[in-house]
């Protein structure tokens, strides 16, 4: 298996300040992004759209539980007994106490799916997930949303009973928020993933190998 390249204590050090520099502008630019989305107009949204959950049938704005801002994410449907990898990995990442702390800044989380409900308890149970997911099954949510048949992160907010969304992210703008992708990209062999730009000799394996 192929290795970095040996260098000298001094050699590295200039190496890792060139980067330093590059990582320091980006966080300037990320940073710059965060002030934009928190300035990007809202659009109106349903409240009343039905969603089947262990504790009955609740609305978009039920799942607010109060609080002014809501994230959802949703978790494809692939059918009977088939579960999208992505997602699941996706939510195997979200922590409990994570959830927590969103709560104390006002923000609830839920994890949406078309599934049935039934299917949806039975992956919980099998994976076990202890965080909220409830099924948009047979209503057009997913689709008013942007998902489709897609996953899709969305943010939305609350003014009194007037619910609106406010941003949206899928592909690899959710793929960022996944823990032990942001640990890996900074590990030597990285993701280790087939798209990755990495050293001839380098492992690389399929994405959902």
């Amino acid at each position: 298996m192929e290795l970095p390249k040996i260098v000298s204590a001094e050699e590295w050090q200039q190496a890792r300040d060139d980067l330093l520099k590059a990582e320091k502008e980006a966080t300037r630019t990320l940073d710059a992004l965060a002030a934009r989305r928190r300035r990007l107009p809202m659009v109106k949204f349903a409240n009343d759209y039905p969603f089947d959950t262990p504790t009955g049938t609740k609305t978009l704005l039920d799942l607010f539980e109060g609080r002014r801002q809501l994230v959802v994410y949703q978790f494809m449907d692939n059918g009977p007994d088939d579960y999208c990898p992505g997602c699941t990995g996706f939510t195997n990442n979200v922590p409990s106490t994570g959830l927590a702390h969103l709560g104390d800044r006002g923000v609830t989380w839920v994890t949406v799916s078309n599934m049935p409900l039934a299917q949806i308890e039975a992956y919980k149970a099998r994976m076990g997930w202890t965080l909220p997911f409830v099924s948009s099954h047979g209503t057009s949510f997913a689709a008013d949303s942007g998902a489709g048949g897609g996953f899709l992160l969305s943010v939305y907010l609350r003014d009194g009973e007037d619910v609106y969304q406010t941003y949206s992210t899928g592909s690899r703008g959710v793929d960022r928020l996944v823990f032990h992708h942001s640990i890996l990209d900074l590990t030597p062999y990285g993701r280790q993933e087939d798209w990755e730009d990495s050293p001839a000799g380098w492992p690389q394996h399929p994405t959902y190998g």
